[in-house]
């Protein structure tokens, strides 16, 4: 049996996994933005109408956006550093000189650096929940509307 040929890091097929990997990566953290500032602009526009029409009761509708995107925004977070870990678990096996050219037919997640286990969702999802990057904008958020409705909406 013939042992596979190890890769080298000047290699165009390396760098094109590489590019490939990189860009899943940023599309997830651009997701990860947009959640964001789609958020803020959904519970701005609530807020306007509720403060226009004077239906104080509807502020609360501005929840359900917040906990939609902040669980999206949770799930991309997740599948970036998912990626993050395929791209540095692949950066280490170059570096020892044991990526093959197999490993360049694979992009999927993973759950952390050395792992073989299958990509969980949920639990990267609750880890990007719990990241600073998430939990703390939309809990300001939250607690912007809270306080809005009972010190602004309710005098």
């Amino acid at each position: 049996m013939q042992t596979p040929t190890p890769l080298h890091s000047e290699s165009t097929a390396v760098q094109s996994y590489l590019t490939a990997l990189q860009t899943v990566i940023t599309r997830m953290a651009t997701n990860s933005s947009n959640c964001k500032t789609l958020c803020v602009t959904i519970v701005a526009a609530i807020l306007v109408v509720v403060a226009d029409k004077g239906k104080t009761s509807f502020t609360f509708v501005a929840l359900l956006p917040i906990l939609a995107l902040c669980f999206l925004d949770a799930y991309y977070l997740g599948l970036e550093q998912g990626f993050r870990h395929t791209y540095n678990a692949f950066v280490a096996k170059l570096r020892d000189s044991n990526a093959t050219v197999a490993d360049l037919y694979v992009i999927v997640a993973k759950n952390n650096v050395d792992s073989q286990d299958k990509f969980n969702p949920v639990m990267a999802t609750v880890g990007g929940f719990l990241s600073f990057a998430v939990w703390p904008f939309y809990a300001t958020l939250t607690a912007i509307l809270l306080l809005g409705y009972f010190f602004v909406f309710q005098h």
